[in-house]
């Protein structure tokens, strides 16, 4: 007898082929039926619902987040059933426990303590929470660089660079999905192409992943992109290029000339891929995108602060306006912020993209989704943290025509577990995996704003992680659920 029956259910089944309608069984763990299945030990009525497979957020900071938050709600109750982890060049891994894991995660994997040192370490960890997703890594260039170099502005020495490789390469052995850079942040700016190259290298005998904050997004776009795909080429590797955009009024629309560099290399054979988010606005460590002696003005002008351990009626206002409160010019209320005790710990959010860019992008042939949210609870931080799966079926599918439904939800399934090497995940088929959302189409809408980010999406009915029931009508069933993925193996 089946675990668990989901009847008279539309199935998107993740390949983008049309709705199909069925019934789905579910036995340990897996689908064990599509079309007519037997009888069951529980069922669900799913008649005028839609059922596809979990959404994977290809663009996560959750490596901490499954420490902190193992029920990870702000995931599952969007329809996300996986994530990848270890983005932007920093990752839960390599760790030492007598270091700051602060410095070592750049400031934005909140909650990420633990006595491991390695991916199986980590995912040790993780599992003894019992989290209610899954989640897969990939191993940071920043992380791996402060490991060895601290926050040295140089380039590393032949043993510090083989030291940095012998870390890449654990990981990976370890069943990480490529190796991540976020050459925009500290220390990654500091280091030449030759070097990721090298490193991005250590990726090729696993056929794992090279995945970039690139080094520019704003002016210097498309010589960051022709960068990052000279890396890939070189080392031999597939490229996936994280949050595509292009940061600041002047640059808007450049992401038509990027793509189609992208469209020539794929033409030319190199694999690329690529993810965005759904919002006008940006996210990070307020600290990482000023220079306090010659403080962006314009950029600051668009700030809005997220969370501020040093001034917390700060949170959920922008900039502009805290100036004009405080009496002072607003590049010293960036001073003053950014200076103050725990200053560095500051989490902004910058309105600099267009919205015509974000639907080029997703219009764009193979594009996948990225929160890219940092998984920070307190404060106000950016809504993609809560409402970036439903936010595109609804604003983007449904209301703009973007994407038809069973392209979208290819993108956010199949694609995403094939692209990040997810065996039997990302679709509905007898013997995948049971990751499974049942939602409305007409229905489906993110409600996480700006000014209340911590809400929960509307139109979402149930979801299965590995088989068990984890939410149902936005209730956590505290299934427990998820699994740590290693690349490429069950």
């Amino acid at each position: 007898m089946l675990d668990f029956a989901i009847r008279n259910v539309s199935i998107l089944d993740g390949s983008g082929s049309p709705a199909f309608a069925g019934d789905v069984g579910l036995k340990d763990g897996r689908i064990d039926g599509v079309g007519a299945v037997g009888a069951a030990h529980k069922e669900l009525d799913a008649r005028g619902l839609t059922l596809s497979p979990g959404f994977i957020d290809t663009h996560s900071h959750d490596d901490g987040a499954f420490l902190r938050y193992p029920d990870m709600m702000f995931k599952l109750a969007q329809g996300v059933t996986t994530v990848v982890s270890g983005n932007c060049g920093f990752s839960a891994v390599p760790a030492d426990p007598a270091r700051d894991p602060m410095q070592m995660s750049g400031g934005i994997l909140a909650g990420l303590n633990g006595d491991f040192r390695d991916l199986d370490g980590y995912f040790k960890t993780v599992l003894e929470l019992k989290p209610n997703i899954n989640n897969m890594m990939l191993v940071g260039h920043n992380t791996v660089r402060t490991m060895v170099m601290d926050m040295a502005q140089r380039s590393p020495s032949p043993d510090e660079l083989a030291q940095m490789k012998a870390h890449v390469e654990r990981a990976l052995e370890q069943g990480a999905c490529g190796f991540s850079s976020g050459l925009i942040y500290r220390p990654g700016r500091w280091s030449q192409t030759e070097e990721v190259t090298e490193l991005a290298r250590c990726a090729a005998p696993f056929d794992a992943l090279y995945t970039t904050h690139m080094r520019n997004e704003g002016d210097h776009l498309l010589e960051a992109v022709e960068e990052s795909l000279t890396i890939s080429r070189e080392a031999g590797v597939h490229l996936h290029i994280s949050h595509h955009k292009a940061a600041g009024p002047g640059n808007w629309g450049k992401v038509r000339d990027s793509l189609a560099r992208v469209d020539t290399a794929l033409a030319a054979g190199q694999r690329v891929t690529l993810d965005v988010y759904p919002y006008t606005a940006g996210s990070g460590r307020m600290v990482e995108y000023f220079n306090l002696d010659r403080v962006n003005q314009a950029l600051a002008e668009v700030i809005r602060i997220a969370r501020c351990p040093a001034f917390r009626e700060f949170e959920g206002r922008m900039l502009k306006d805290i100036a004009v409160e405080q009496g002072i010019h607003i590049t010293e209320a960036v001073r003053m912020i950014l200076t103050a005790p725990r200053g560095d710990h500051t989490i902004c959010i910058h309105f600099i993209i267009a919205e015509e860019d974000i639907e080029t992008n997703l219009a764009h042939a193979d594009m996948m989704v990225g929160s890219d949210g940092i998984p920070d609870l307190r404060g106000r931080p950016h809504p993609r943290l809560f409402g970036t799966f439903p936010r595109v079926l609804a604003r983007y599918v449904r209301e703009r025509g973007i994407l038809k439904l069973p392209e979208a939800v290819r993108r956010m399934t199949s694609l995403a577990a094939d692209t990040f090497g997810m065996i039997d995940r990302g679709r509905i088929r007898e013997g995948a995996f049971a990751d499974l959302v049942l939602f409305d189409p007409a229905v489906i809408t993110d409600t996480a704003t700006y000014d209340d980010p911590k809400q929960y999406p509307d139109g979402i009915k149930a979801v299965w992680v590995n088989g068990a029931l984890s939410v149902l009508d936005g209730e956590d069933r505290k299934a427990g659920a998820g699994q740590m993925l290693r690349f490429r193996r069950t």
